[in-house]
């Protein structure tokens, strides 16, 4: 009532247990058919009820790798919490056919956001990349580090492809916040052969001629400044060298330089990050060769134990769900704070929480903490969990209703993290208000607040956990609306 633009989808909330790690959850719903709801960036808390929300203005536009990170500002040498995402449009047949299924097209930009929901930056590839939604990670340099890719004219015909075709090259771009310029750059067509790719050129026939050799899907960077970087199309995870470019070694794929053992393989993998003590953790998404294939193995978390020295990787821990899931594409696995690990389940519309010892193929419920499906056909492409504060330059918003004989005020806040209760004042004008109701307890993202109070005049104060004001809302009139029939509005 009080912030009728907003549809965010609601979530359905199946496990909820002790031993969860603080925090909110943050998803970036979009559907590749009808979204149930909008399409946007949505902050929840465990319960399913928003947070905050920003809508996009069509359904053809998404957010991606929607996070909080740190931005540190090497001028002033302060750093602040910030919320980043990739916005733009995804090639999903059959809306989009010229660009492989999945890649992103001309247009997109990286945002970063402060804690009062304003932007700080905007972010854009370089020398004619398209800016991609799988990764998006500020430095401690004051740098964003991100993936780029666009087509390269190719001749296919050795690789089994079209002559007059392209291939779709991806870099890693790094560039400096500050100036925007290009700081680094890693390509991976200098590094990777094409013809250790899973995925057929000829391929390219249902994506406008552009063959997905690499699909590159995620970057992390290591203690020593060393890149992971995982090639879902590739099967594989390269460990690269930043001084020279140079692939110190790979993990999987046609070349590994690793035997796996029981367990440890892995397919079409997404999210792949260092973790402490020589383990590496990933999506394995082990599926399918392309969205809408025939299953080939469970989906779920995993992490590795690596044996640099005898070149051998182990599973050391997997992340399983109950029912059992596949996933196509995307998904993530997050290191939490106190051991347990969070997992973005792509494709199949779900995230969970697990204890970090984790479960087996056989016992995917065993150590679950937490499980929650997005409606219909929605996905995010990843989803993580959170600690945020956020406190919105803009105030808070009020509606209110004349409901059988009695007035009910509703009060939001969207972003406000604390904000506990409301208080309402009316008045006869929009100069005369007084306390009508002292202290009503937030209820979700809107709270509902009947009063005796005929009004016409409303306006509603936000109280933190001290029940200290923290802002006013614009006044209304009765069957008013804040920011669209607001009478006046308050600092």
């Amino acid at each position: 009532m009080s912030a009728p633009d907003l549809h965010p989808m609601r979530v359905d909330v199946t496990t909820r247990e002790p031993g969860t790690a603080p925090g909110r959850i943050f998803v970036a719903p979009y559907a590749g058919g009808t979204v149930v709801g909008q399409t946007g960036s949505l902050i929840l808390e465990n319960s399913g009820d928003p947070v905050w929300f920003r809508p996009l203005p069509s359904t053809n536009l998404q957010n991606a790798d929607f996070k909080v990170q740190t931005y540190h500002n090497p001028g002033t040498g302060k750093s602040q919490p910030v919320l980043t995402w990739w916005q733009g449009s995804i090639a999903i047949p059959p809306t989009y056919t010229n660009l492989p299924g999945g890649a992103p097209e001309p247009g997109g930009c990286y945002y970063v956001y402060d804690s009062h929901y304003r932007l700080v930056r905007t972010v854009f590839a370089r020398h004619g990349f398209y800016p991609d939604e799988h990764e998006f990670l500020l430095t401690r340099r004051g740098t964003a580090l991100f993936l780029a890719s666009k087509p390269v004219p190719m001749d296919l015909t050795p690789y089994g492809g079209p002559k007059d075709g392209a291939i779709l090259d991806s870099r890693v771009q790094e560039v400096d916040l500050a100036t925007g310029k290009l700081v680094f750059s890693w390509d991976a067509l200098q590094h990777l052969d094409p013809a250790d790719s899973e995925v057929a050129a000829s391929d390219a026939a249902s994506s406008g001629g552009v063959w997905d050799a690499y699909h590159l899907n995620s970057i992390d960077e290591g203690p020593g400044g060393q890149l992971l970087i995982s090639s879902r199309n590739m099967w594989a995870i390269y460990d690269v060298s930043r001084s020279d470019g140079k692939i110190r070694w790979q993990l999987g794929g046609k070349k590994s330089d690793f035997t796996l053992g029981r367990g440890a393989e892995f397919s079409w993998q997404h999210d792949a990050r260092f973790r402490p003590g020589n383990r590496i953790s990933m999506f394995d998404n082990g599926c399918c060769a392309q969205p809408g294939g025939s299953p080939e193995k469970r989906s779920h978390g995993l992490i590795l134990d690596l044996d640099v020295s005898r070149h051998r990787a182990a599973a050391a821990r997997t992340y399983y769900h109950e029912p059992p899931l596949y996933s196509a594409s995307q998904g993530n696995t997050q290191a939490l704070p106190n051991g347990n690990e969070f997992i973005g389940w792509g494709q199949s519309s779900s995230y969970s929480e697990y204890a970090g010892a984790g479960n087996s193929e056989n016992n995917g419920s065993k150590n679950l903490r937490y499980d929650a499906r997005m409606p219909g056909s929605n996905i995010s492409y990843r989803a993580f969990r959170h600690t945020w504060t956020g406190t919105p330059y803009y105030p808070p918003s009020v509606a209110a209703r004349a409901e059988g004989g009695r007035s009910v005020v509703y009060a939001s806040w969207n972003g406000s993290t604390r904000t506990r209760a409301w208080q309402v004042l009316a008045g006869p004008d929009a100069d005369s208000l007084s306390v009508v109701v002292e202290h009503a307890r937030r209820s979700g993202f809107e709270t509902a607040v009947p009063t005796t109070s005929r009004g016409p005049y409303f306006q509603v104060r936000a109280l933190d956990a001290a029940g200290k004001v923290l802002r006013a809302s614009e006044v209304v009139r009765l069957g008013g609306v804040s920011g669209g029939r607001s009478v006046r509005g308050r600092p």
